[in-house]
């Protein structure tokens, strides 16, 4: 496990080293800060709310759009020992107010529109002990704490942690079942620090855009400027690309981690203006798996020596994986293309990854789990310094998720997949979407890449159905392309390529969707269960 450390405390020497160098840009405004500027702003509110009672081990939930103020108060509470609830706003209120409920935050930190919510719905905050807003709500909440910091402060003593220390509970995106709050202690957080240092080449020379505002930590912490892009993180895919291509090229930017729901959405419009984004030394793309069309054209935008990269991992261990996208075109595209699964790439330093038979049960120990052999699918399993030990408050999910070996312990990633002869991951699909029938398990990765190399396919998703007599039978979804206006055509199309290869040569029902669900982080993974549900009433009404 990697040594406790607060990032707090890797920030703090960056900004002795950087004082005057910009920090963060938001790109709405122009409002920008430096690292010495960003390092007293957070001494303020951390002196502010110790003033105002809060002790290392409160938690306090954090409701802030992405801002200078986000990163500042982010600090600040590193720096108290506080840890923070991070909960995408966009999961819907029903999620929210369950995910609020399950971690009982002393605290909330948060703009108007978040302490009225807390007003109105009562019993999940119940536990709070006191709010605070950031924002004018014309008195009627509270003063604006942005108005209140202490000005002036001496350095604050940055917080010590412990091993088992909580720096922040970031909860899932739930595409398969509700969304779990996932304790990350502070030496998840070092960990991670040093894997996009160190892997990633990521440091004071670059000038990052996150399109997820906690990356513009990491940033901050490795003296790189951050430019807050003009968008809603909620809604990654209804980014405007004018707007972002903007900042990247007033600021320089050469460095963006987003979905690939972003990147369609620039590229695209890049490949019709015919941009190139000059700047851009490094993409990463993660969240869902990457299309290599998509891959493909956002090379075609960027410098003939930028780098595409594709990490993958989860909430409750990310990075674990990653593979650069001139690998992938020159060697893991055709093979994909006829159903072999998105090779992800190599196990990242300090990552070991194992594939073990399948099961929907808990495995307590190792010892019970069975080692596949190579280039047979089995369950993704990892061990290494970023992966978290427990979900909040959730002790029958942590059971469900983690294997004990020895002293240490696995996580189960919840997605299938296999190794190859070279060491490389391929990704299959997620354990909870493979569809079992009587006589074979089909894995939605494989399968919806051979219908997938239709043009007038955008995506594809394949669910099960059960027939009349309880039986389960596979079915796939097609989304058209916006300009696709034949959907009969199509289905006869699809069905005859599906036919050709062995992988899909059995299945039968193909629908049309015109919208596929998608999660609210990265707009990017299909919620197939709601799929599951159409296709079963279109199917057996």
């Amino acid at each position: 496990m990697e040594e406790a450390m607060n990032i707090a405390d890797s920030f703090v020497k960056i900004a002795g080293h950087y004082g005057d160098k910009t920090a963060i840009i938001e790109a709405k405004n122009g409002s920008e800060i430096t690292f010495r500027g960003l390092n007293q702003r957070a001494d303020g509110y951390a002196a502010y709310f110790q003033n105002q009672g809060l002790q290392p081990g409160d938690v306090v939930t954090l409701m802030v759009t992405p801002s200078i103020d986000f990163i500042c108060l982010s600090l600040a509470l590193f720096k108290l020992g506080t840890p923070i609830v991070l909960i995408d706003p966009g999961m819907g209120y029903k999620n929210l107010l369950r995910c609020i409920e399950r971690v009982a935050p002393t605290y909330l930190v948060g703009i108007p529109k978040a302490l009225l919510f807390s007003k109105l719905f009562k019993k999940p905050f119940s536990s709070l002990k006191g709010s605070f807003c950031c924002g004018n709500s014309f008195g009627l909440l509270g003063e604006d704490i942005s108005k209140n910091i202490v000005q002036d402060p001496s350095a604050y003593p940055v917080y010590s942690p412990g091993s088992e220390d909580l720096a922040a509970i970031i909860f899932t995106t739930g595409s398969t079942g509700p969304p779990k709050g996932v304790c990350y202690e502070h030496s998840i957080f070092s960990a991670q620090l040093r894997l996009i240092d160190e892997y990633y080449g990521i440091g004071a020379s670059d000038v990052d855009q996150p399109a997820f505002p906690l990356f513009a930590l990491f940033s901050a912490a490795l003296g790189a400027c951050s430019v807050i892009p003009d968008m809603d993180s909620t809604k990654p895919a209804q980014v405007d690309p004018v707007k972002f291509i903007s900042s990247i090229k007033k600021y320089g930017v050469t460095y963006s981690f987003g979905s690939p729901a972003i990147w369609n959405v620039v590229s695209k419009y890049c490949v019709r203006q015919n941009i190139v984004l000059a700047s851009i030394e490094k993409v990463l793309m993660a969240g869902a798996p990457v299309p290599y069309e998509l891959m493909g054209r956002v090379k075609s935008i960027l410098p003939a020596s930028a780098q595409v990269f594709t990490p993958y991992g989860a909430t409750e261990s990310l990075p674990i994986v990653s593979i650069e996208s001139k690998e992938i075109l020159a060697e893991t595209y055709e093979m994909s293309r006829i159903g072999k699964g998105t090779c992800v790439g190599r196990p990242l330093p300090g990552v070991e990854i194992k594939t073990i038979e399948l099961s929907d049960d808990v495995i307590e120990q190792f010892s019970e789990a069975k080692v596949v052999e190579e280039g047979e699918v089995g369950e993704i399993i990892v061990k290494g310094d970023v992966v978290t030990r427990a979900y909040m408050n959730n002790p029958e999910e942590t059971k469900l998720a983690k294997i004990t070996d020895g002293q240490t312990f696995w996580h189960r990633m919840g997605d299938v997949g296999y190794l190859d002869d070279k060491g490389r991951l391929w990704f299959c699909g997620r354990r909870a979407h493979r569809v079992v029938t009587s006589q074979v398990t089909h894995y939605t990765i494989p399968c919806e890449a051979v219908v997938n190399e239709h043009q007038n396919v955008y995506r594809s998703a394949l669910v099960g159905v059960k027939n009349r007599n309880r039986d389960v039978e596979p079915v796939l979804i097609v989304e058209p392309e916006k300009e696709c206006e034949n959907v009969d055509l199509l289905l006869g199309e699809v069905q005859l390529l599906a036919g050709k290869n062995g992988l899909t040569s059995e299945i039968k029902h193909f629908l049309c969707h015109r919208d596929f669900p998608v999660d609210i982080r990265h707009n990017a993974k299909i919620f197939r269960e709601k799929l599951a549900i159409w296709a079963q009433k279109k199917i057996y009404p």
